[in-house]
């Protein structure tokens, strides 16, 4: 079973080692290639994810943070996200991809390294 805690908004989901879920607070920085309005929408699909993804919708969360990479492919904690709704429906090697792509938008972003590291221990475990 997965728990969500909302500390703060960030856009960012955060998995547990005991495969629970947490929110935590990460701003991106808007991109000058992308919009404001852009931006905007990115972040109301990533809201509405994390919403629906704390009711258990998972599917529609990918969605949402699906469309907010096609809106803003600059938008590392949409990644991020999207790398935790792939990892809960079990596509570990597109939960990898995303998980690559939101560390090199985000570089710094030690919510983001630590989800990803947290992510290859685990599957190291299970492919033992």
């Amino acid at each position: 079973m997965h728990r969500l805690s909302v500390p703060d908004y960030s856009g960012i989901l955060v998995p547990k080692l005991n495969l629970s879920i947490a929110l935590l607070l990460a701003l991106a920085t808007v991109s000058p290639a992308i919009s404001a309005d852009d931006r905007s929408d990115a972040k109301r699909q990533v809201e509405f994810g994390i919403e629906v993804a704390e009711r258990g919708l998972w599917r529609e969360a990918t969605y949402r943070w699906n469309r907010a990479v096609e809106i803003d492919p600059t938008y590392a904690a949409a990644w991020n996200n999207l790398a935790i709704a792939y990892e809960h429906a079990g596509k570990f090697d597109d939960a990898r991809k995303a998980y690559e792509q939101a560390g090199k938008l985000d570089p710094g972003n030690l919510t983001i390294q630590q989800n990803f590291d947290l992510f290859k221990e685990l599957n190291e475990r299970t492919s033992r």
